[in-house]
């Protein structure tokens, strides 16, 4: 595997009245055939909604939905049933199977960030599903907070072999990234580290090989994706 670097700036940026968001990979009218995802992560979205807005209720299937909110609140609502509250700090993951309509609306009155990623399932048409939990790498700084699994093991269980960690890494701390699948794919939200030989600043991303060591130039936020195919 090379080392490809995903610049901030190569993001498709989309800005719409209430909506202002950036693209990692191609997606609703962007489109740029050099970012189709990596293995089987699809999507990450950077989104900030504005006061008394949001996403209508819409459909999805066959999609493992992460939702991980920075700040602001979300309220979302479903044809399971669901009607939660999402805070800076939680995260969401909606398995979307046979099918499932949700709407997510900034009810509040201060805008919402928060970052949406798409993952392929290796399962299709199985039963919609929902979890959520409050997972804050903030609260446990400087190691790294497992968010989503393939087994029981994880605090959230993604039909897919792969993992998600998100950490907040102090600056000059270091830690280690040791892939378990093909592809090692880390997103910066905030601040800039040093991995495999290259510096990756906030909104970057860098597809790297499977062993190496990040370490924080700055108070430093990310996620990290171990993904298969």
């Amino acid at each position: 595997m090379t080392t490809y670097l995903h610049h901030s700036e190569d993001r498709g940026h989309v800005k719409m009245g209430w909506l202002d968001t950036k693209h990692s990979f191609s997606f609703g009218s962007w489109y740029n055939p050099k970012f189709m995802g990596v293995g089987s992560l699809r999507v990450i979205n950077d989104d900030t909604i504005a006061a008394h807005n949001g996403f209508g209720t819409h459909s999805h299937d066959n999609m493992e939905i992460l939702t991980c909110v920075l700040s602001g609140t979300i309220s979302h609502k479903d044809s399971m049933g669901n009607e939660r509250h999402i805070t800076a700090g939680e995260w969401q993951l909606m398995s979307a199977g046979t099918g499932v309509q949700h709407s997510e609306i900034n009810n509040g009155d201060i805008p919402v960030h928060m970052l949406q990623i798409w993952i392929i399932p290796n399962e299709q048409n199985a039963e919609p599903n929902y979890q959520q939990i409050m997972r804050d790498p903030k609260q446990n700084p400087n190691e790294w907070n497992l968010i989503v699994g393939p087994d029981a093991s994880a605090p959230m269980h993604i039909r897919q072999n792969a993992e998600v960690k998100a950490a907040y890494l102090e600056k000059g701390h270091s830690l280690e990234v040791k892939a378990t699948q093909q592809f090692n794919y880390v997103h910066v939200i905030e601040g800039e580290i040093d991995i495999a030989g290259q510096t990756v600043k906030a909104g970057d991303a860098l597809l790297f090989d499977d062993v190496s060591t990040l370490t924080a130039n700055a108070d430093s936020q990310f996620i990290w994706f171990d993904l298969t195919r």
